[in-house]
């Protein structure tokens, strides 16, 4: 949830414009739908439902990181290195838990 946080933190800084509306909606979207699908899978019916769901958590967090980098383009001031950063290492333990998933 403090990541989530941290987004919703940064989305609420950002210059308002109309274009930054709709990239703010689809941001706040996604990144909550990270959090909601990654509660879901710890609480799974079976390891391939909890690969789906951690398949969920790692298709938002990316479409997150996509609206992250469109932001930093469009406004470089706005200093989401750190939120991108946090994004990528959430992806990375996600892909992984996958992968140890089908492993196992």
């Amino acid at each position: 949830m403090n990541w989530t946080i941290s987004v919703l933190d940064f989305v609420s800084s950002i210059p308002k414009s109309k274009e930054m509306e709709v990239i703010s909606y689809q941001i706040i979207k996604s990144s909550t739908s990270s959090g909601a699908n990654y509660r879901a899978a710890c609480r799974p019916k079976s390891k391939n439902d909890m690969i789906n769901k951690l398949k969920i958590v790692e298709e938002e967090l990316d479409e997150t990181q996509y609206w992250l980098e469109l932001i930093e383009l469009r406004y470089p001031r706005t200093n989401s290195k750190s939120i991108q950063s946090e994004t990528n290492e959430l992806l990375s333990i996600i892909v992984s838990s996958i992968n140890t998933l089908r492993k196992s």
